[in-house]
């Protein structure tokens, strides 16, 4: 196969799984992974894929940030595992705070009726499902509402985090990597999760595998800030050996 047919299907690979990886793409055309990174390089020059680390994401998804319900069909089954796992993670008792995203939502609505905790969150959707849970003490963080997201920002929600300290955070990102870090498109829901980081003892982050290699327009924090990372079996064991090096532990589902 020539460079131009090998680079044309690297783009259909790309653009219907949204990710392709060094790795798999040497294998699949039996050719070095140098020979991969050139092709990648091409591509990106040609303004198709942005290149991250360890492989490249299509152009038009690289600031890309879905409205919720987008969000909400994205990888739902692996969000469903990385929530039920996730339940592992709560205090007997003690305090929570839930980051905005769909995958704590997936959570926020999973927590067991005998559940007995106080529970902070910024996100509306996840209050909304927590509000009538018998035994949750729930505070809700106020401030300025992005629309997209339905989570507060802005100069009340970072005053309120930081007079907060909790037993575990439950965080979300759009992006996360060893090179990358922790990375989201918006530079006030960036600032609110730096305020989260700071306002737990313990943090637990919650992403799928599709979101490994991503790069947004706001870094908000490494991955040595992260204790454990629970996402699922899409991201390779290579790569999870990888971020464990940066500090966390990782889980798959």
């Amino acid at each position: 196969m020539y460079a131009p047919e090998r680079q044309q299907e690297i783009l259909r690979i790309a653009r219907e799984s949204g990710r392709v990886d060094v790795p798999s793409l040497a294998a699949q055309f039996q050719v070095t992974a140098e020979t991969v990174r050139r092709d990648l390089k091409a591509l990106d020059r040609a303004g198709l894929l942005r290149r991250v680390h360890g492989g490249a994401i299509p152009a038009g998804r690289f600031e890309l940030e879905p409205d919720l319900s987008a969000r909400e069909a994205t990888a739902a089954d692996e969000k469903e595992r990385i929530a039920r796992a996730a339940l592992e993670e709560l205090p007997a008792e003690g305090s929570v705070i839930l980051d905005a995203g769909t995958t704590t939502g997936r959570l926020a609505a999973a927590f067991p009726l005998d559940s007995v905790l106080t529970v902070v969150t910024h996100a509306l959707p996840l209050a909304a499902r927590l509000a009538d849970h018998p035994g949750i003490d729930l505070h809700l963080v106020g401030g300025r509402v992005r629309h997209r997201t339905r989570a507060a920002v802005d100069a009340w929600a970072l005053r309120t985090y930081g007079e907060i300290r909790a037993d575990v955070l439950l965080l979300a990102t759009n992006g996360f990597g060893p090179g990358g870090g922790l990375t989201t498109p918006d530079l006030a829901e960036a600032a609110v999760k730096r305020a989260l980081l700071a306002a737990a003892r313990r943090v637990v982050l919650l992403a799928d595998s599709g979101k490994h290699g991503r790069e947004h327009l706001a870094r908000f924090g490494d991955l040595a800030q992260v204790d454990l990372l629970i996402t699922d079996t899409g991201l390779t064991p290579g790569d999870a050996r990888e971020i464990e090096r940066q500090g966390p532990q990782v889980v798959r589902v």
